[in-house]
């Protein structure tokens, strides 16, 4: 049964777009399994231009422009271009080895306000590995130095698994190095091809924990703005930290760095597939509806699944009597792939407390 929408629906402050799933590389975690497909129901142009006149029309989220590879869209900054001129705040996820001095130059231009390239390694060997294709390192550093002269922010993402988790300091001074704003680092969802990567292969809770407390460490220390993505408890350590010490550490500001809460799917963010259907998170693909039948208003408003994503009423396991459910609420994706149930306790969590709080 669904509901009308409510005064208390929160606001839509960060979308995932996945434009297209064509890709040029072939990376061994890609929740997409993307290839150079073709894909078959990738929305035209008039159907963007619609869905970037519906998300104005209620809000005015960042939008992430992502893939596969959102440079195979021929359009993609006359999407972006409208995107900007709507006043959302356009971003692209790239892999790098299609940016070149041009494309650089367009996506300046387009007002995509930053790109983000993926560094899973610190070096050609290890990179190349992650990325399934040989040279995906120099072409990512290739377009790093493009956007750099075009002027186009860049941030560094990094998936860690066991293949990368003793290069990530390495990775992480590299970010700084090639002049990053950003190091946002995600932790393993096996979804896509990465349930392909086998179980003696993904990092443990114990090496999940003791990560996100060297990546809190390294705040204060650099000019980057650190964030880590499907790893919510990041927000209980970084809570936690500040509390004990007193400090009121402060990464880098920035409209893309805003320290709000753990897992936001549904409850500040969606994801919007090449075929217009809106789940939590590109790693929790639940049906919440579909733009081509419906709009993201609605969708948003009136999804049973957000609806329970928001009521931290609704979670169950440890996460329910945490007393950092609101800064943390456990990795809904996670706790989905190993249940079954995406309102189950994030198996991942290595807090424990006494008690109800």
């Amino acid at each position: 049964m669904t509901c009308q929408s409510e005064p208390s629906t929160p606001p839509l402050r960060m979308i995932a777009w996945e434009v297209t799933r064509n890709c040029n590389l072939n990376c061994i975690h890609c929740r997409a399994s993307a290839d150079m497909g073709p894909y078959g129901e990738e929305f035209l142009f008039d159907e963007c231009v619609r869905l970037l006149d519906d998300i104005a029309s209620f809000s005015k989220p960042i939008i992430i422009l992502t893939g596969g590879e959102p440079l195979f869209r021929d359009d993609i900054f006359a999407i972006a271009d409208y995107g900007t001129r709507k006043g959302l705040r356009m971003v692209m996820a790239v892999n790098g080895t299609m940016v070149t001095p041009e494309n650089a130059l367009r996506i300046k231009k387009s007002g995509i306000r930053r790109i983000s390239i993926s560094l899973d390694g610190a070096s050609p060997e290890s990179h190349d590995q992650f990325r399934g294709v040989e040279g995906a390192f120099a072409g990512a550093l290739r377009g790093i130095e493009y956007a750099k002269q075009a002027g186009v922010d860049f941030q560094i993402n990094t998936t860690i698994t066991k293949k990368n988790l003793h290069e990530l300091s390495q990775i992480h001074s590299l970010a700084q190095e090639l002049q990053a704003v950003a190091h946002h680092i995600f932790v393993l969802v096996p979804t896509g091809r990465g349930k392909d990567i086998p179980e003696e292969a993904r990092v443990t809770p114990e090496e999940y924990e003791s990560t996100l407390y060297w990546f809190w460490e390294q705040e204060g220390k650099t000019a980057l703005q650190l964030k880590a993505t499907c790893a919510p408890q990041y927000y209980r350590i970084r809570e936690e930290g500040l509390r004990k010490s007193g400090e009121k550490r402060l990464s880098p500001s920035s409209e893309f760095n805003v320290m709000t809460r753990g897992c936001l799917g549904g409850v500040a963010f969606c994801f919007i597939s090449h075929r217009g259907t809106v789940s939590p998170c590109g790693y929790l693909e639940l049906d919440c509806g579909n733009v081509r039948e419906k709009s993201l208003k609605r969708i948003w408003a009136d999804s049973v699944v957000f609806r329970e994503l928001r009521d931290f009423k609704h979670y169950e396991g440890k996460c329910a009597h945490c007393g950092y459910v609101r800064t943390c609420g456990g990795c809904r994706a996670r706790a989905y792939h190993a249940t079954g149930n995406y309102l189950a306790e994030d198996p991942y969590c290595q807090y424990n407390f006494s008690g109800e709080q």
